[in-house]
C-alpha cells in the first residue's frame, strides 16, 4: 500500500516534484480554489479544499497523511507566519481523540533570505539567521514554529533553504526587455540559484534522507554576482545587457522589492545536500541550466 503525502502549496515546484513522487505516494494537495481541482487530478493529486488564511477550513487535514511537504509562502504582511500556524494546528487537531496519526515527517521549503546580507561570505547551514526585512522575518518565524512543532510532537521536521529559482519560464526576460538597470560590478552582490527541476529532485531526496531538525541549502554550485547573471541571460537571448549603476542611484531607479534582493550578498555551501541527501545536480550552474533549456540560443 502506498504511503500518503500531503502537499501544501501546489504551485510549479510542487507539480515538478509530483512527477517524481506519484509512483511512490498517494498524494493529497491543499487547494484554496476549487477551480483548480481538475488540474490537480490531471497530475495524480487528490485535491482537498482549504484556505491557510481561514483555519476553520482545514479540518480535513488531521491524520490525512504520513508525510507533509509545506511549500506555501507566508502572508504578505506582518512578522508572523499565520498560515504555518494554522497548518500545524490543523495537522495536530484531535489526533489523539480520534486515534489519528500525526505526520511522520514534515519538509518545509524556506528561503536563503533568512540570512540577510552576509557581505559575500561563503556560509553553510550553521550560519546564524539575520533577516533584513519583514519577508525574511516571516520565514524565520515559520522555521521556528516548525522546529517547535517537531520537538513537541516528536516528529521529524527538516528545512530546505532555497535561493533564486530559475527555469525556462522563470527568467528575468521582461526585466531585461524593459531596460531595468543593475549594480556596478564593484558594488554588486553575490547571488545563488537552483534550477526548478533540480529543486524538485532535492525535495524528493529530502523525503527519504533528510535528518530530523536539519537545514539544507537547496542550491547549485554557482557563485556569481547578480549583474553577471543578468548579463548572461541577456547574451543568451540577444538582448541588451542592463546598464550598471551605483547603489545610491539604485535607491531611485530600482524598486524597493528588487533592491532588497540586491542588498543580500552571500555565497552558499551546498555540500550537505550532496553528502546527506545523495543529490546529484543535473545542472551544476545556471550557465548549464539555461543553455540546456534553450539549446539553440
Amino acid at each position: 500500500m502506498k504511503r500518503t503525502l500531503l502537499i501544501v502549496g501546489c504551485g510549479d515546484i510542487a507539480l515538478r516534484a509530483v512527477s517524481l513522487l506519484r509512483s511512490h505516494y498517494r498524494i493529497f494537495g491543499l487547494y484554496r480554489n476549487p477551480d483548480n481541482f481538475n488540474q490537480a487530478r490531471s497530475h495524480g493529486i487528490i485535491p482537498i479544499h482549504g484556505d491557510l488564511d481561514d483555519r476553520s477550513t482545514l479540518g480535513r487535514l488531521a491524520g490525512i497523511a504520513q508525510f507533509v511537504l509545506h511549500l506555501a509562502p507566508p502572508p504578505s504582511y506582518g512578522s508572523h507566519d499565520t498560515r504555518t500556524a494554522h497548518l500545524l494546528s490543523a495537522l495536530t487537531a484531535q489526533t489523539k481523540l480520534q486515534h489519528r496519526i500525526l505526520p511522520q515527517r514534515l519538509i518545509y521549503i524556506s528561503t536563503t533570505g533568512v540570512y540577510g546580507n552576509c557581505d559575500g561570505a561563503l556560509i553553510d547551514e550553521t550560519h546564524p539567521v539575520n533577516p533584513g526585512n519583514d519577508r525574511a522575518l516571516r520565514r524565520v518565524d515559520a522555521e521556528k514554529q516548525i522546529r517547535r512543532w517537531g520537538i513537541r510532537n516528536q516528529r521529524s521536521v527538516s528545512i530546505l533553504r532555497v535561493p533564486g529559482i530559475y527555469a525556462a519560464s522563470r527568467l528575468p526576460l521582461a526585466r531585461l526587455r524593459a531596460g531595468h538597470p543593475t549594480l556596478l560590478e564593484e558594488e554588486d552582490s553575490f547571488t545563488s540559484h537552483i534550477h526548478a527541476d533540480d529543486l524538485a529532485r532535492i525535495i524528493y531526496a529530502a523525503l527519504y534522507y533528510a535528518k530530523p531538525g536539519r537545514v539544507y541549502h537547496a542550491t547549485d554550485d554557482s557563485q556569481l554576482k547578480m549583474g553577471d547573471f543578468f548579463d548572461f541571460v541577456a547574451d543568451q537571448f540577444d538582448l541588451p545587457r542592463p546598464a550598471r549603476i551605483t547603489r545610491e542611484a539604485a535607491k531611485v531607479r530600482i524598486s524597493p522589492g528588487m533592491l532588497s534582493f540586491m542588498n543580500d550578498s552571500k555565497r552558499l555551501n551546498n555540500k550537505r545536500i550532496k553528502k546527506e541527501l545523495c543529490v546529484k545536480l543535473r545542472y551544476l550552474t545556471v550557465f548549464e541550466g539555461i543553455k540546456t533549456d534553450y539549446p539553440s540560443m
